[in-house]
């Protein structure tokens, strides 16, 4: 940013050097470039606003590069971020260019700390309490087991029952992680939990839409 600036007014200084040094008359250059500025101004209101939605961002952190962020038009990694434009790829590799001036929020799962929240539905005839104990007993698991151990920042909470949909008992557990990391943690518990299940012989149910 502060290399754009620098750019742009060194380079705007030493041209109008130039033309003095060469003795041409610059106050009719400069009226022209006045009205040129206005009329540019009008037509540019997007760029202008792209390029202050880009400013404050920098200087608010919102995010930057290797961040996961959702914008509401698109989803990501971050590659690139400009005054005027930030670049995004998507988890099926699409490449998204957003306009900052666009952004009107930005949701950042990359900042401090994330969660994975896995909302695990049985059959409405399962005894909550065993299904609770071993989601308990599951997630302590994986988290004693590296590489995960480093992942996980807190010990794993089962919250209980989160919904009742039609035959279905929804159960809540979450995990406390390291930023960008609650997909992995989330996909590696479920495959633990299916494995449990089965060997505890309870059904896995369909929530009622």
């Amino acid at each position: 940013m502060l290399r754009s600036i620098a750019s742009i007014i060194i380079m705007g200084t030493a041209a109008f050097s130039i033309l003095g040094s060469l003795g041409l008359n610059l106050a009719p250059i400069l009226a022209s470039a006045s009205v040129i500025g206005v009329a540019v101004g009008f037509g540019a209101q997007n760029i202008v606003k792209d390029f202050l939605a880009g400013l404050f961002m920098l200087l608010e952190d919102q995010y930057g590069v290797g961040d996961v962020i959702d914008v509401g038009s698109a989803k990501g990694t971050v590659e690139a971020v400009t005054l005027r434009v930030t670049r995004m790829r998507d988890v099926d590799g699409t490449v998204w260019y957003v306009p900052n001036g666009e952004i009107k929020k930005v949701g950042n799962e990359s900042q401090n700390w994330g969660r994975a929240v896995l909302d695990i539905p049985v059959d409405i005839n399962e005894d909550t309490e065993k299904v609770k104990e071993i989601l308990q007993t599951t997630a302590d698991e994986l988290v004693a087991d590296s590489p995960w151990s480093d992942i996980v920042l807190e010990q794993p909470s089962v919250w209980g029952v989160q919904a009742l949909a039609g035959d279905a008992v929804v159960i809540r557990v979450v995990l406390k992680t390291v930023p960008g990391r609650q997909g992995d943690i989330a996909r590696e518990l479920r495959e633990r939990v299916k494995r449990a299940f089965d060997e505890a012989g309870v059904t896995v149910a369909t929530p009622a839409p």
